[in-house]
């Protein structure tokens, strides 16, 4: 018992996961400044921003429902936390490792957005309403490909383990080439997940403020910041788990020290991402990913069944 209480809160859970978050916060926004020819922020702003949060007082608006408005902070950050546990991140198995985990990886991953959209709906305010009904209008856009893209690498493993799918393409090393198109598509679908840039039109700062974020503060809003961080290490954890499944042969220590420079490659794509693209409406936001990006995850989808019943047969 005191060994599940510490893998949940220690490691690899809420503390290890959060001071990850934090990390991967300071490397995004510095490779991000850097490449805009910006000096960027100190290693330690994404503490300091969280521990003067954490002083702040929580403001409430009267009309809101507290409730909802109090819950919704604590459940996005718990949904991303509880997702992490389901990642290998040393070996071929994760802490709470079953057949269909890449699901509820991927359902988890989809609470912060519901929770987003829920806390800004109940604050009232007209602002975080409209960047609620955003955030909501994107979930249908980029979580289809998202899907499409993770679970075409599941389809050729013929699994929904993780455990199972790094053990086939550590049997067939060569055959993560055949993802690279899907890769691209879920890295794409990931930056919409994450409402960064070009996807960024829920918490458009010249049009609706924060989003839907607008009238949170103090602790409340520093759970809000830190699930946008320990997300973008999930999903990049998921994505190396998934596209990149190699090095888990190695001893723990080298294959965790492998697995957090996969993360951080990933990361850092993201952020190349977010600086050379500008933001797009949200009707070209839609646009782009049933136009484009659904079609081409048919074609990973296409692609994997053809080698599946040709090469694999």
């Amino acid at each position: 018992m005191l060994g599940m209480l510490f893998s949940i809160l220690i490691f690899p859970g809420l503390l290890f996961v959060s001071v990850f978050g934090l990390s991967v916060e300071y490397i995004d926004r510095k490779i991000y400044a850097r490449l805009q020819n910006r000096l960027g922020p100190p290693w330690f702003q994404p503490v300091a921003d969280l521990i003067k949060l954490l002083a702040k007082e929580d403001i409430i608006p009267k009309a809101a429902n507290q409730n909802m408005f109090k819950l919704a902070p604590l459940f996005a950050l718990t949904a991303v936390v509880t997702a992490f546990l389901y990642i290998p991140l040393w070996n071929k198995e994760s802490l709470f490792s079953f057949n269909g985990d890449i699901i509820v990886v991927l359902y988890l991953l989809t609470i912060p957005t519901l929770a987003f959209f829920i806390g800004g709906w109940y604050s009232t305010s007209l602002y975080a309403r409209i960047g609620s009904v955003r955030s909501l209008t994107q979930l249908f856009a980029y979580e289809v490909p998202l899907f499409m893209g993770i679970l075409s690498s599941a389809l050729l493993a013929g699994s929904w383990s993780l455990k199972e799918i790094i053990n086939f393409y550590a049997g067939h090393n060569w055959f993560w080439f055949f993802n690279l198109l899907g890769f691209a598509i879920t890295l794409v679908s990931f930056l919409g997940k994450l409402e960064k840039t070009p996807f960024d039109i829920p918490e458009a700062e010249t049009e609706v403020v924060a989003g839907s974020f607008t009238e949170y503060s103090g602790r409340l809003f520093a759970f809000l910041r830190l699930t946008l961080d320990v997300e973008m290490v999930v999903g990049s954890a998921l994505l190396a788990a998934v596209f990149l499944p190699f090095g888990f042969s190695l001893p723990p220590v080298f294959a965790f020290v492998l697995f957090m420079i996969k993360i951080l490659f990933i990361v850092s794509l993201i952020s190349l991402l977010r600086t050379i693209v500008a933001r797009l409406r949200m009707d070209q936001m839609i646009d782009f990913c049933w136009k484009f990006m659904v079609p081409l995850a048919f074609l990973q989808i296409l692609i994997n069944l053809i080698i599946k019943g040709i090469i694999l047969r």
